[in-house]
């Protein structure tokens, strides 16, 4: 099967007009359901069912069999997806995400391996989220080098509202059929996207979106601003600019760089309608146009203002200067991402003071602050990273010590013992100057 997908990728390389009008086998396919199968984790949220994959697996091929045949004969049917909340800063309700069943995972994982290597041999360069081999590091390495060693001089940071569940399904199926002409594939995909919201009780239909939460739901926003805006601005916007253009795009988090005020404000202004054309809008509090660039610091001072920033996958971008006094894009932890982090954390230390033992509650916050530290310890952001270590580090020290009426720790102790966990410290962890050369890399 791994063979048969990575022909499927390879002839999508070498005809990118081609549509691809047998493809539903391969999904249907045993061999893949099982890598399906083996791929899924074990410890994820279950569906509507409550099924496991422990459960699932104990009669794996008998319930692999059926789910093929069902397939086979377009019988198969995905349930309504179990509507849950995670925390979002600004929002009381949270983030809402759509867990599938366990066997609706397997079909969803089935459906992207099949898909995912044709799309992957047509998207663009500009786009990085959800994509093998592609990273949010990666998405910024490359937009610090734009902003660094490129003519820019103004930036377009903008937002689609609530663009996961305003997916408009009419327009997702058109833009699947420019590649796929099996209609098998579309009538499954169809019954992913209508297959419901189960809350409080009420299944609700869905008529537009594609859950959060969902395994094909990624590829499929993919797509939909692969041809919404990916290509409207490699071959519309960027040809009409007299100067330089550059975007970036991770899922649905974008940003444009120009050479000439003048092509960045009608960019701002065209997305608008853009956007609206095809069922979005666009979040016109989070949306701006601003200098940024070489002289964008000395042009703000002469006119008595600060000089703007921008915030994109979690850092705060600013013009800063190097040793020697040159222009230098610099990033820092955002203001929002640096309290919504130690907010969690602190709530998980208050909680896990009542259930864990010392020495494993140590172990585990060392795993929570490493996970932070992995994303956020970049170039020129230590500052940021060592005031997020001296948080937690109080933190914990403040609910380790309320574990009973008795303190469980002076501060030497505490240091002590934070140190036999292997405590992170606040070094950079991955190399993101943008003013190295691209060939350096």
């Amino acid at each position: 099967m791994g063979t048969d997908l990575t022909r499927i990728g390879e002839k999508a390389r070498k005809e990118p007009g081609l549509v691809f009008t047998s493809l539903y086998h391969h999904i249907t396919d045993i061999d893949n359901l099982r890598a399906s199968y083996d791929k899924l984790l074990g410890n994820k949220a279950s569906g509507i069912d409550g099924v496991t994959k422990a459960e699932y697996g104990k009669q794996l091929e008998e319930n692999l069999r059926d789910l093929s045949a069902r397939l086979k004969r377009m019988g198969y049917r995905p349930s309504p997806k179990r509507r849950t909340y995670v925390p979002k800063a600004g929002s009381e309700k949270g983030r809402p995400l759509g867990i599938s069943n366990f066997e609706d995972k397997i079909v969803e994982e089935a459906t992207k391996r099949t898909l995912e290597p044709i799309y992957e041999a047509v998207f663009e360069d500009s786009s990085y989220g959800y994509r093998p081999g592609r990273s949010p590091h990666q998405c910024l390495d490359d937009l610090g080098r734009a902003l660094q060693q490129k003519r820019v001089a103004h930036v377009v940071e903008a937002d689609i509202r609530s663009f996961f569940d305003t997916v408009n399904h009419a327009w997702m199926i058109k833009f699947l059929r420019h590649r796929i002409g099996d209609e098998r594939v579309i009538r499954l995909i169809i019954r992913m996207l209508k297959s419901g919201i189960l809350e409080d009780g009420l299944v609700h239909a869905t008529e537009q979106g594609t859950p959060q939460g969902s395994i094909l739901s990624p590829l499929l926003s993919n797509i939909y601003l692969h041809y919404v805006l990916d290509l409207w601005f490699s071959y519309r916007v960027r040809k009409a600019c007299r100067g330089e253009a550059h975007y970036f795009r991770y899922a649905d988090d974008f940003l444009a760089c120009f050479q000439y005020k003048g092509e960045a404000e009608s960019f701002r202004q065209q997305l608008e309608d853009r956007l609206e054309g095809f069922g979005l809008k666009l979040a016109a509090e989070k949306t701006q146009c601003i200098e940024f660039g070489r002289f964008a610091r000395e042009n703000a001072y002469k006119r008595g203002e600060k000089p703007k920033d921008f915030t994109f996958l979690g850092f705060t971008h600013y013009c800063g200067k190097t040793r020697e006094g040159y222009f230098k894009v610099k990033r820092r932890t955002s203001h929002k991402k640096l309290g919504q982090s130690l907010r969690r954390f602190s709530e998980w230390a208050r909680k896990a003071r009542s259930v864990l033992r010392k020495g494993e509650m140590l172990r585990l916050a060392r795993s929570r602050v490493v996970g932070h530290m992995s994303y956020y310890a970049i170039t020129d952001n230590t500052e940021r990273c060592r005031f997020f270590l001296h948080r937690t580090e109080r933190i914990l020290f403040k609910w380790l010590n309320r574990k009973s009426q008795r303190p469980a720790y002076t501060w030497p102790t505490f240091v002590q013992a934070r140190d036999l966990v292997g405590w992170p410290t606040s070094r950079i962890r991955i190399d993101l100057n943008p003013c190295r050369r691209a060939e350096a890399r």
